[in-house]
């Protein structure tokens, strides 16, 4: 006989419905579900009004591309108690947990062994025992599904910045962060996704006004924090040539990227941004 394998937590919904409605099986509690989905269907309702909503899964609620790819910072409820912790650059494993309950990440730093790329919480991928990862390293596939998953977040993460559903958040942190390991890990940026980096020789375009900007060069050196720099802004059917360089303070390079404003228009020639440089 077929088996499908769920989530503990599902099983134990499944298990107080059929305590509380004295079904003599799991198997009956699911037709019976089914039946009440049809039935609210063709009555063009949700259900009964009265009744006790389920509550949702700890830790599977988010909206992101792989259910079992989880960067660490929205971690909950991994699957079984079971997490491998993974370097989303050189898609090494760095460290496997055993988790009781649920968890809660504030601050997590390690260096992976392999790539010595300095990870927090914001970069490592936490892969749960349903990815399957030995297909995945057969077919080659794992570094992109790591890309992937953490690109989608730094965009979720940065976005949920500027409408104030995480509380106090030090958005210019984030937006430095994020710029940096963009950088270090060399990720060819996708064109559907709002940057989270503000490279020099990089021409980015700004939704909100449909404006071009090309990145110069920077004009300060802060170590931890974003730098001001020097760019040209133009509209798209004008000479970038005839626009006058100007200075884009941290700040305004912060909201633009953290209101997801910024997309990658072009990478302009290298030989091209160093006789700009020099004249």
């Amino acid at each position: 006989m077929a088996t499908i394998r769920v989530r503990d937590w599902t099983k134990e919904q499944i298990e107080r419905i059929r305590d509380a409605e004295s079904h003599s099986s799991h198997d009956s509690v699911i037709k019976s579900l089914l039946k009440d989905r049809e039935l609210a269907k063709f009555a063009g309702e949700t259900g009964d009004p009265t009744a006790t909503a389920t509550p949702a899964e700890p830790g599977h609620d988010i909206d992101k591309p792989f259910e079992d790819l989880t960067v660490v910072d929205e971690l909950e409820a991994p699957d079984d108690g079971v997490v491998f912790l993974w370097c989303p650059n050189c898609a090494t494993e760095i460290a496997h947990l055993t988790v009781e309950g649920t968890l809660s990440v504030s601050i997590v730093e390690m260096e992976c062994q392999h790539c010595l790329s300095n990870l927090n919480q914001h970069a490592i991928v936490a892969i749960e025992i349903g990815y399957p990862i030995e297909r995945k390293l057969t077919d080659d596939d794992l570094s992109a599904d790591l890309e992937a998953c953490v690109i989608d977040y730094w965009d979720r993460r940065l976005a949920a910045s500027t409408e104030g559903a995480t509380g106090t958040v030090d958005v210019e942190g984030l937006v430095w962060q994020f710029g940096q390991y963009a950088r270090d890990f060399g990720w060819e940026w996708p064109a559907d996704v709002p940057a989270v980096a503000f490279e020099p020789g990089t021409v980015y375009r700004n939704a909100t006004t449909d404006e071009l900007i090309e990145v110069v060069e920077p004009v300060t050196e802060n170590r931890n924090a974003l730098d001001s720099f020097e760019i040209r802004r133009y509209d798209p059917d004008a000479n970038p040539e005839d626009a006058d360089p100007e200075i884009m303070d941290s700040s305004t390079v912060v909201d633009l990227v953290a209101t997801r404003s910024l997309y990658v228009e072009e990478s302009a020639p290298a030989d091209a941004a160093a006789d700009r440089h020099d004249s």
